[in-house]
This record gives structure tokens, C-alpha cells and sequence, in this order.
């Protein structure tokens, strides 16, 4: 039986409640105070109490086995949930307004600290002559994107703003010129980390060189801001390559038919000497020697086993075809010496004196017709 608020405070009353008033079996509460109810005769009464209900003889449970057989306590549990949901109500209600209070007194406290980014104009007054070589970078595309604020010198160098406070004290500016290559890296990457993914496990990054150390972000001509052209800067490091590319057998790298980015990528990549990853490693070289590409009805194991470099050496070579040795049989009997030994293809294995294997054998990257690769 659920009491009104009426009925409530008529049990808070000291009036003696009527048997009529109180619920169905509890007939010996009747005749006594409200506040004599959980006096230690009640209690003691109240579990040796037998008495009969309409529907037959009930048993009267201790205090707080049933809830429902004592409307006080009742009423009491309903109290103290009320003053729960209530706290809980004030509480929920004052937690958005603690929060939109710090957040004005923090948007109040950035209003009165000056401005931690200046702006490329004020970096113009003192810089001017980068200013002048800045202006058709590819790095103004930000400023356009995204207004000046933030963007431009202060996008690599940080917020100008105690620089400009100090007269230009150098140490309150991010200067790459003076960082470690492990700074200039991540300053980099904090945009270009997306297009280098591998840059940190690369060769270069190894080393110690840094992005600075191939890009002139201010003032170069080149494409992707160099330094200065392929080969040369490569060649600035790489010296024991370039003799290589003099070679009379060689890619046309100097000629500027060929770059070293079309075959390597000095971000980073995960193959050996930063080759550039593709499916299937010898699309390298099969982007441009299409010829030799396939896939064929008959492979040449050798060619899917150790790919090109089995038998070519890439840069330069002093033999035709930039070969690994200079007479194809010799090149040949390196793996077919026991087949070339035993039948008239040869006199003595590894033989240069009889007609070249490919004189025969002319589709040696791989065949549609013959498992021989014989025309």
C-alpha cells in the first residue's frame, strides 16, 4: 500500500492511529504512538506475533525482511530516494556550469596573453629576402588553405611570438640550421608523414641526414625543393656509385633519361638499398623492359627465383646487355654446367669457344611456345 503525502504525515502525528487506519494484518500497532512503532516491545513483539490474515495464518518477519509489511520504513526508503534523486539532480546540474566556467576563464585568459603567432608579414620585416624567394613555394599553398596565422614561417619555425617580443632572441624560435636531424625529421613529418611513412627506418635517416640535408625549403628551383638535380646531389654522398654511370654499358642516368627516384626511394622503403616495393620486385625493371614482363606459359626459374639481378647488374657494366660476366656461356653455366658438360652443346663445361646458349635458347626471360625457350 503506497501512502500519500497526507497520509505520511498523519503517522508522524502523536496521535494514537486506529486499527481502521493502519494495512491489513498488523493489528497490534493499533492503540500506539508512531513513535513507539520500532521501540525495542514492538520489535520483540513483533516476531512472536501470530495473527490471523484473511487468507490465513501469516507469519510476521523481522524488520526488513519484507519492506512492504511496515509502511514507516517504507515511507522512509521513499524519503531517502527522493533526497537521492534530488542530490543527484543539483549535482549533474552544477557540472556543466563548473565546466562552461573554466572554459570562460581560460578563453578570458588567452584573451589577455598576446597572440602566440604573429603572421608571415611580421617575419617579412626582419626576413625579407626569404620573404622575396617564399612567394612562389609550394608551402604558401597553406596560407591560402588556411590564412596566414600559423601557417607559413611559423608552420616549420613554431609561433613567432616571443620571438618578436625578444627582438628576435634566436633561442625562442624553432631554427632547423641548429637542430639535431632527429627534430628536423619530426618537424617534417608532422605533415609529410603520410607520403614517407618508412622515413625513420631508411638508410638516410640512419645516418643522420635529415630532410634539410636534400631539400632547401626556402629558396630552390628544383622540383620537390632539391638541393640541387638529380644525379648530382645523390652523387654528393654516393661517390662510389657514379663511376658506375661512366661505364660503356649503362642507364642513362647522366644523360637525364633516367633518375635515381625512378628506382629507389630515399624515404625509405622496406627493400634492400630503398628499391622501391611493388608486388613483384622485377616490375622495377619491367616498367621499362615491358618486352621482358610476362607473365609467359613457360618461366625461366631463374628470373622469378632471383629476379633480374641474377644476371644484370643495374648501374653500369663493362659487358653488353650490363651483364654480371662478360661471355653469356660462362654467365649461363652457372647454373646449367652438368647439362652443358654432358651433350654436344659444349666441348668442356663453361666452354667459350662454341655458338652463345642464346643463339638457341632466344627467349631466355620466358617462353609461350617452347619449355626450352628455343625460338
Amino acid at each position: 500500500m503506497l501512502r500519500t503525502k497526507s497520509s505520511f504525515w498523519k503517522l508522524r502525528s502523536e496521535e494514537p492511529i486506529l486499527d481502521a487506519a493502519l494495512p491489513r494484518g498488523v493489528p497490534y500497532l493499533a492503540g500506539m504512538l508512531p513513535a513507539q512503532w520500532f521501540s525495542e516491545d514492538a520489535t520483540r513483539a513483533s516476531k512472536a506475533v501470530f495473527f490471523m490474515h484473511r487468507d490465513g495464518p501469516v507469519t510476521r518477519l523481522p524488520i526488513g525482511a519484507a519492506p512492504g509489511k511496515r509502511p514507516g520504513l517504507r515511507a522512509c526508503l521513499m524519503l531517502m530516494l527522493g533526497a537521492s534523486i534530488a542530490c543527484a539532480t543539483a549535482l549533474g546540474a552544477q557540472g556543466p556550469k563548473a565546466e562552461s566556467g573554466a572554459k570562460a576563464a581560460a578563453a578570458q585568459a588567452k584573451d589577455a596573453a598576446p597572440s602566440a603567432y604573429v603572421g608571415g608579414d611580421i617575419c617579412a620585416t626582419c626576413h625579407e629576402e626569404v620573404s622575396k624567394k617564399f612567394a612562389d613555394n609550394p608551402h604558401t599553398k597553406l596560407a591560402a588553405q588556411h590564412g596566414a596565422a600559423g601557417v607559413n614561417c611559423e608552420g616549420c619555425h613554431g609561433p613567432g611570438g616571443a620571438h618578436v617580443e625578444g627582438g628576435g632572441d634566436v633561442t625562442k624560435i624553432f631554427d632547423p640550421a641548429k637542430a639535431s636531424p632527429k627534430d628536423v625529421t619530426a618537424k617534417c613529418l608532422g605533415c609529410h608523414a603520410g607520403a614517407h611513412p618508412n622515413f625513420d627506418r631508411s638508410p638516410h635517416a640512419k645516418g643522420g641526414v635529415s630532410c634539410i640535408g636534400c631539400h632547401d625549403i626556402h629558396g630552390s628551383k628544383e622540383e620537390s625543393l632539391l638541393k640541387a638535380p638529380q644525379p648530382t646531389l645523390c652523387y654528393q654522398c654516393h661517390t662510389d656509385v657514379k663511376p658506375a654511370f661512366s661505364m660503356p654499358f649503362h642507364h642513362k642516368v647522366n644523360e637525364g633519361l633516367v633518375q635515381c627516384s625512378d628506382c629507389h626511394d630515399p624515404h625509405g622503403t622496406f627493400g634492400n638499398n630503398n628499391l622501391r616495393s611493388t608486388a613483384d620486385q622485377n616490375m622495377i625493371c619491367t616498367k621499362c623492359h615491358t618486352e621482358t614482363r610476362g607473365p609467359f606459359v613457360f618461366e625461366h626459374a631463374a628470373v622469378k627465383a632471383e629476379g633480374c639481378l641474377g644476371c644484370h647488374t643495374p648501374h653500369g657494366s663493362q659487358n653488353a646487355r650490363l651483364l654480371n660476366m662478360p661471355n653469356i656461356n660462362t654467365l649461363c653455366n652457372q647454373c646449367h654446367s652438368p647439362v652443358a658438360a654432358g651433350t654436344v652443346h659444349s666441348m668442356n663445361a663453361g666452354s667459350s669457344e662454341i655458338t652463345p646458349c642464346i643463339s638457341c635458347h632466344t627467349f631466355i626471360h620466358g617462353s609461350n611456345a617452347n619449355a626450352a625457350f628455343i625460338r
